[in-house]
């Protein structure tokens, strides 16, 4: 007998099995709180074959590892989609486009967005909706979901986080501390909104309010997944950095706190390597990657294993540039090509929105082996590294790209250029020391009259944080 049960959500799922829903709605869970345990959807098709819902889910948990082991579950589910529930039809349809070759990411969103009309209080399908835009460079079409569920929400966990993070992610800072703080009000180990919280008090310049609140959050951060748990010490660890705490601190966190997790063994050894590569990036444009020894050659001989490739494109990039400077340039090689194949064989529309991530790539490649002319080159005249939000990054992951383009122009004599470049991000970050010194050189390259001015207000900064 057909017997129909109700998800977290409260939409109806046919099944019969109590277990079933039990494994669904810890997925729930597991993904809205980051959580390292989301193999626990694997456990619903098991009990009950027949669950459109559950296989569904399954198929889409199993489609970026291992898309052949995802094919099964797609056809289980669809075997079995005629006496399944509207709702069951509705995430079938959104996932099973989702990880359809060659897909329209627009349609996807689109697609998302009516089921969110119909099914406003399911915050997994609108997660999934908003990493999709995330990897599009779209905060506008993930703030237009959340808000188009908010009503149907308003004291619900996990919503004020997915709310804040494509508020600061469109500048607006104010509304994104206010919808973190709401959502940290709600729940204390909503990871997400503490995530969000930490954006805006970085962007501030309010590094030590910032390492001062992730510390005090990072006990509950056990059961987070390597990403977010490593993410968030990426954090930490550049707030330090850029606050001109001395490096050592800054190690010490890339040590006992990111390269640490790969000690667990449940560990996703790329998504720590993503983190740790990011923190490595940062260090040597601020010019202390020495301090670090041989951290990066240890990475950089663990990436050249294809099998941390073509993930995505943001960490191919990072990759590029470790593989490039640690001298591995025939497997930076490699990458470069697989990415221009990668390119080749997408839709036209899709070319044209990742071309200039290709161009990043070529301009990063050449960074490496300090061919910084080729990569200026490569970048034009008006390169902004917000431009590229579409290899997926935020504009915290993204600073460095401006960095490393500011410090080339410095280094290749393009000096009025830089000093504009520089100006327009202080009058958006006024405390951030680096920037200071980055202008500083630029003051001094060019023999202007306020370089010590400008040295001063480097030296007040640098002391104002942690020192």
């Amino acid at each position: 007998m057909e017997v129909v049960k109700f998800d977290k959500w409260g939409y109806e799922v046919k099944t019969s099995s109590d277990s079933c829903i039990f494994a669904i709605n810890a997925y729930y869970h597991q993904v809205l709180s980051y959580g390292r345990e989301r193999r626990v959807i694997l456990e619903a098709p098991v009990h009950d074959k027949d669950c459109v819902l559950a296989n569904i889910l399954t198929a889409h948990f199993l489609f970026s590892s291992d898309p052949s082991k995802a094919s099964p579950h797609i056809e289980a589910a669809k075997s079995r989609l005629e006496q399944a529930t509207f709702y069951e039809k509705a995430v079938f349809d959104v996932v099973n486009y989702l990880i359809s070759e060659n897909r329209d990411d627009d349609v996807a969103v689109e697609l998302h967005s009516k089921l969110l009309r119909d099914f406003p209080r399911d915050l997994v399908s609108l997660k999934r909706a908003q990493v999709l835009c995330f990897y599009m460079g779209r905060p506008d079409l993930s703030l237009g979901l959340v808000q188009q569920v908010l009503p149907q929400n308003q004291q619900e966990n996990y919503i004020y986080g997915m709310l804040a993070f494509p508020l600061l992610e469109l500048g607006r800072m104010a509304d994104a501390e206010s919808a973190a703080e709401k959502g940290f009000e709600i729940n204390k180990q909503d990871f997400w909104a503490q995530h969000a919280l930490c954006h805006v008090l970085q962007y501030e310049c309010r590094y030590k309010e910032a390492v001062q609140f992730m510390e005090e959050c990072s006990s509950s951060w056990g059961s987070c997944s390597s990403f977010m748990l490593t993410h968030n010490w990426w954090h930490v660890a550049l707030c330090y950095l850029e606050g001109h705490s001395p490096i050592i601190k800054v190690r010490e966190v890339y040590d006992h706190c990111i390269w640490k997790e790969l000690g667990r063994s449940d560990a996703l050894r790329a998504e720590v390597y993503l983190n740790a590569l990011g923190l490595l990036l940062r260090v040597h444009v601020q010019g202390e990657l020495d301090v670090f020894e041989d951290r990066l050659k240890i990475l950089a001989a663990l990436l050249t294993d294809q099998a941390n490739w073509f993930m995505e494109w943001h960490f191919d990039l990072l990759i590029l540039w470790a593989l490039a400077f640690t001298g591995e340039v025939a497997k930076a090689e490699d990458l470069l090509k697989g990415l221009k194949s990668r390119l080749s064989m997408m839709s036209k529309k899709k070319q044209q929105v990742m071309q200039r991530a290709m161009l990043l790539a070529e301009a990063i490649y050449e960074y490496g082996q300090g061919n910084e002319n080729q990569a200026l080159e490569i970048l034009g005249p008006d390169f902004d590294a917000y431009n590229y939000k579409i290899i997926g990054a935020s504009d915290e992951q993204l600073d460095v790209f401006n960095e490393v383009w500011y410090s080339m122009l410095l280094n290749t004599g393009q000096v009025t250029k830089a000093i504009e470049s520089i100006e327009k991000q202080i009058q958006k970050r006024e405390g951030a020391p680096f920037l200071w010194r980055l202008l500083e050189k630029g003051y001094n390259l060019s023999g202007r009259q306020e370089v010590a001015t400008i040295g001063e207000k480097a030296r007040v900064l640098e002391a104002a944080y942690f020192n």
